[in-house]
């Protein structure tokens, strides 16, 4: 059974018990429908309810998780002089988030040395082109 099942099954569960303590009867909003969120058009229809459940519970997936830190750390080697000892332990920590996020994909090496220079193109900061001096 995956993860993912496992948790679905103990939402139902935990969901059927409230129903039958009467804890969800009158609450506002009731006898309507959830209101549909963008982002959940692309989850399976037979997942969303566990995917509300787990997101209410501040639940965010490795994968989201590492993408966040990688745009945060690439935001602040962006601020960093590139000669400092930030930037290099800012460098480290960007190789090892874009690797444990490839690992968690099954890419292969050669895919994490791209998405890594992506990342680091993309906060790079515009340095003077030399042959406009003069």
């Amino acid at each position: 059974m995956t993860t993912l099942a496992f948790l679905n099954r103990i939402a139902e569960e935990k969901i059927r018990e409230a129903m039958a303590r009467g804890d969800l009867d009158n609450l506002p909003g009731a006898g309507r429908p959830i209101p549909e969120e963008e982002n959940l058009a692309l989850v399976p229809a037979e997942l969303r309810m566990a995917y509300r459940v787990l997101k209410n519970a501040g639940f965010v997936p490795e994968e989201v998780r590492l993408r966040r830190e990688i745009e945060d750390v690439g935001r602040l080697l962006a601020l960093c002089d590139d000669s400092s000892e930030q930037y290099r332990d800012g460098l480290k920590r960007l190789h090892l988030l874009v690797q444990r996020l490839g690992e968690m994909r099954g890419d292969s090496l050669a895919l994490h040395e791209r998405y890594y220079r992506l990342v680091t193109d993309k906060f790079a900061r515009p340095h003077a082109d030399p042959k406009s001096d003069g």
